[in-house]
């Protein structure tokens, strides 16, 4: 089952990143990578046409208060997002309390261990502080840094899905899963 998430007044730390609630002020910080061709469709989301759609989707991730900024030397670059995992494609798990992170993280910070290590302090939250059974993870198919940061964070494929883009595309997405009374 999904259990409930909102981490408006939480704020992790790691070595060199905080993860922390999103604010309005974060908007030209998230502009700047949402634009990128190349980025969200990774996510299965299209490039932002402008600031006023940053703006909504920022306005959604404060109000909904279940993703996480990335910020790296004072700037946010990219973002964890604690989502509702689908119950249908996993009703094992019914009696389990869990969730599902989607991330995104800009090009320019790309292949320096960012994620895996924005990843590993979340699952440590949800785990030992929330008290999370399971998070579930996607990535489709084809992208490769999704794939190996889920590996490094110790995520297994789990079960092949199809999912569907926020532009309408259909696409097949790894359904991966770590559990925390196994470690994997």
């Amino acid at each position: 089952m999904n259990a409930e998430i909102d981490v408006s007044q939480v704020v992790l730390k790691t070595e060199r990143l905080t993860l922390r609630p999103w604010k309005e002020s974060d908007l030209e910080d998230f502009y700047e990578y949402a634009r990128v061709d190349g980025v969200g469709q990774m996510a299965g989301w299209l490039p932002h046409k402008d600031r006023e759609e940053s703006r909504k989707i920022l306005r959604m991730f404060i109000d909904e208060k279940k993703t996480f900024a990335i910020e790296y030397e004072g700037k946010v670059i990219g973002s964890v997002g604690i989502e509702r995992y689908d119950e249908e494609k996993l009703p094992e798990f019914q009696e389990k309390a869990g969730r599902e992170l989607g991330f995104v993280l800009s090009k320019d910070y790309w292949g320096r261990g960012i994620m895996p290590e924005a990843v590993r302090r979340i699952i440590r939250y949800l785990f030992d502080e929330i008290g999370l059974d399971f998070l579930a993870c996607g990535h489709y198919v084809e992208n490769e840094r999704s794939k190996r940061v889920q590996e490094k964070c110790g995520f297994r494929h789990y079960r092949l899905v199809k999912t569907e883009t926020s532009y309408g595309e259909e696409r097949d997405c790894w359904l991966s899963v770590l559990d925390r009374a196994s470690g994997n």
